[in-house]
């Protein structure tokens, strides 16, 4: 299958040296479509059938669709995530199944070695992890310890897959639950790889995956076969997509907590109806949000429903980046988001969103 959409791809000149991207500011240039004035979800989310137009999965009409967004005509989309995240509950099984999968292929006299996943896989072991001491200064170390020997055969099958697989990392236990790890050390807002940028993706097998939308990164919580079907290089079919725009205001008063937030935005989206669609914050009132607190917001998405809740790549982003030792991503992250349209200040035009709330955090109790 070919395309006509070749035209987007464009250099990028970063500090470490020159990168592939696609534009989606070309599609405006071609008068094919406006995306300028789409929400940063639905950007990333063209962006990836864009990258990917003329491939089995993503047709030139496809792209089209979703770019001329909300006029009719985007249906089902091929997402194709960048990465894939797992917890120990899930990951274990689908590191089974690869090995199963590596065995056939060398039963049939193929190269075993050529089973691999196709996107980076992430495993965090977290979920299994007991307490056995505690109130002690040794409780850790002796935590750890009698973790792996009480499953020493799992640490044997999961060091063997980290040797065997390209592109397959475990984080040991002891190093935090999946979700906060993502957020602190895995997430790189923007991806390069095979010389190309692209928006950081994900899909994760823990609900709160969708705490890393706090840093600007797009991903969501799904099933085992799901995620293991994405590690293979199958792509997620989602609907045409409704985004639910919060535009928040004022700053938190005060004495206020994220914990009064977001019970009090929870309960404003459960009553909205938010349930299988995206959510984006947007407003002069984002710039008053810490990262942590953003986080916070994001994490809840499962209670109130929706797909995800994206706080768009700002100044923000880049000061938690480098607050956790992420710096030598932060020109390659201002230099794509921005050239994208995907780098969020206080005087940008208000996207166009499916639904609109507000609130006003000043009336946060």
């Amino acid at each position: 299958m070919g395309t006509e959409l070749g035209g987007a791809e464009a250099r990028l000149e970063t500090s470490s040296g020159p990168l592939r991207m696609h534009r989606l500011s070309w599609l405006a240039e071609q008068g094919i479509a406006s995306p300028e004035r789409l929400p940063h979800t639905l950007k990333i989310l063209l962006e990836n059938l864009l990258r990917r137009a003329g491939t089995r999965d993503v047709g030139d009409d496809d792209v089209l669709g979703l770019a001329r967004w909300p006029a009719p005509g985007a249906g089902d989309l091929a997402f194709m995530p960048g990465r894939v995240l797992m917890q120990d509950f899930t990951g274990v099984p689908a590191v089974v199944d690869l090995a199963a999968m590596r065995a056939a292929v060398g039963r049939a006299g193929g190269s075993p070695a050529s089973t691999n996943p196709l996107v980076p896989v992430d495993l965090i072991i977290d979920h299994s992890v007991q307490v056995d001491r505690f109130r002690s200064e040794t409780a850790y170390a002796a935590n750890i310890e009698w973790e792996y020997r009480r499953n020493g055969e799992r640490y044997a099958l999961l060091r063997w897959a980290q040797q065997a697989f390209d592109g397959f990392r475990v984080v040991p236990p002891g190093m935090g639950i999946c979700h906060q790890v993502n957020l602190e050390h895995l997430a790189t807002v923007v991806a390069d790889r095979d010389g190309v940028a692209f928006p950081d993706t994900l899909v994760g097998t823990d609900s709160h995956t969708t705490m890393v939308n706090g840093l600007g990164v797009l991903g969501w919580g799904v099933g085992g076969i799901e995620a293991e079907a994405a590690m293979l290089g199958q792509p997620m079919a989602l609907p045409a997509p409704v985004v639910v725009g919060v535009r928040m205001s004022g700053a938190l008063r005060a004495g206020t907590t994220a914990t009064d937030l977001v019970l009090t935005l929870t309960e404003m989206l459960r009553a909205h109806g938010v349930v299988g669609k995206f959510v984006e914050f947007f407003g002069a009132g984002l710039s008053s949000l810490e990262l942590a607190d953003r986080a916070t917001l994001s994490n809840m998405s499962p209670e109130y429903g929706a797909t995800s809740a994206l706080f768009p790549v700002d100044a923000e982003t880049v000061r938690y980046l480098v607050a956790t030792g992420r710096g030598s991503r932060v020109d390659l992250v201002e230099r794509y988001t921005k050239e994208q349209g995907l780098f969020r200040t206080d005087d940008d035009p208000e996207p166009t969103f499916s639904e609109t709330v507000d609130l006003d955090l000043s009336s946060v109790e």
